[in-house]
């Protein structure tokens, strides 16, 4: 079986000249790494622990592309390590067995050199498979560093886990993206062709947080320009070498407000496929999927209200999981709440309800409340009458007493008008009216 090792430990370790664009664009320093500030930030444990040369062991857990295999081989290089790397899809423990013998054979030479091993995928090891890797961590012999995809905590050995660190990596921003394109065209990569910006941010934006896929598919659309003769990469070069059309949008005009406003009134039009239509218009073009939750949850309440007032609960809980799981996960979520927010029975009761009471204030201004429904919770609250007669409602049947609540003056005034759409909160209001006497 071939192995997937690094040149000897006396060679440095770098890229093949003629390998490709993802391979040979690796940051040479941390200083260089674009992304995970949440990791790599200045005076983060992992930046420290990496600087200072003395790597431990550690699971990279994240989606493709966003650095794992970098951060491991700059971990041998500030250590001065020596590197080893397999891929968990196409080695055994043979193949680990050597790969512990070569590091023993290091740490007993002359100048006992350390051994960095890069397991990739290490969640396709079995049981024993990852077993075998126990003493060697254990003894020092090596510092294991795991990549993988899925959940390590569901996928990776708790014995193992217990030996390491475990680090979440983030998909890029599409800005750390484009930073990582321009870089690339700094350093040659366009090979005398011109890229222009609508490129640039395609591939920023289209790629996913994916680093490699989007310096993979620069380097493929270079490519095709260079075999046309053409002078420049055209956006079709782009979508082909992506496998992906462009959306026309702009998150600072008229798509973002126009797509955002499409959404809206075909959710409240109870259009699902609408809905859905803008809502992946608006992530294939990169919108901020926060900006879509947040006008979710407005929705909920503006237009959905008390007809079902779960959907406030489901917009909340589709903007909760865009902060806790990110994209391209989050969109699950999205996708859900839109679907929800469609297909819930539709009122504008509590949109009517707050604009005509504010209104009424704004003109008329606030009167204050009846004594008795003033606070009581100061010192010579009573002396002055603030909550005396208080009607406690919970001693009467239903829980409903007659008590005015309005200030004076005010008795009169209804602000809330359940309409067809609410009818359990129409029918419940009705009945506590009648209840107070306020058949009005």
């Amino acid at each position: 079986m071939e192995r997937l090792f690094d040149p000897p430990e006396e060679e440095p370790v770098e890229e093949p000249a003629d390998g490709p664009l993802a391979a040979r664009m690796r940051p040479r320093t941390l200083a260089e790494f674009v992304g995970q500030e949440h990791l790599l930030g200045e005076g983060s444990a992992l930046r420290a622990s990496l600087e200072s040369g003395q790597p431990h062991s550690m699971v990279l857990y994240g989606p493709p592309g966003t650095g794992k295999t970098t951060l491991a081989r700059l971990a041998a290089e500030h250590a001065s390590a020596a590197f080893e790397e397999l891929s968990a899809v196409n080695a055994g423990r043979p193949e680990v067995r050597e790969v512990i013998a070569r590091a023993r054979e290091r740490r007993g030479g002359p100048h006992g050199r350390a051994t960095i091993f890069f397991l990739d995928e290490i969640h396709r090891f079995n049981k024993a498979q990852q077993d075998a890797l126990l003493p060697a961590v254990e003894e020092g012999l090596l510092t294991l560093i795991g990549a993988t995809t899925e959940n390590p905590y569901f996928e990776v050995n708790s014995a193992l886990l217990s030996r390491a660190q475990v680090y979440e990596l983030q998909a890029l921003d599409a800005e750390d993206v484009e930073a990582l394109l321009r870089r690339a065209l700094e350093r040659g990569a366009g090979e005398g062709i011109e890229v222009p910006d609508e490129v640039i941010t395609f591939l920023s934006v289209r790629s996913g947080g994916d680093a490699r896929t989007a310096l993979n598919a620069l380097e493929l659309a270079v490519a095709t320009a260079q075999r046309a003769q053409e002078p420049r990469v055209t956006l079709g070069d782009a979508e082909d070498s992506l496998q992906r059309k462009a959306v026309l949008y702009d998150k600072a005009g008229d798509q973002h407000y126009d797509y955002i406003s499409a959404w809206i009134k075909s959710t409240r039009g109870s259009d699902p496929d609408a809905s859905l239509y803008y809502l992946a218009a608006m992530i294939e073009g990169g919108e901020d999927p926060r900006f879509i939750a947040r006008r979710m949850i407005v929705l909920a309440s503006e237009d959905i209200g008390n007809a079902d007032p779960q959907a406030l609960v489901v917009a909340v809980a589709a903007g909760h999981a865009v902060e806790h799981v990110g994209f391209p996960e989050a969109e699950f979520a999205l996708t859900q709440a839109a679907i929800y927010l469609s297909l819930a029975p539709k009122s504008d009761a509590v949109k009517r309800a707050i604009g005509e009471v504010r209104g009424h204030i704004r003109e008329n201004g606030a009167k204050p409340a009846p004594p008795p429904l003033r606070s009581a919770a100061y010192p010579a609250a009573r002396k002055m009458g603030r909550g005396v007669g208080y009607d406690y409602p919970h001693n009467h049947p239903g829980h409903v007493n007659d008590q005015e609540h309005l200030p004076a003056g005010l008795e009169d005034l209804r602000f809330y008008f359940p309409d067809e759409g609410e009818p359990e909160a129409k029918a419940r209001l009705e009945a506590i009216r009648r209840a107070r006497g306020r058949e009005s």
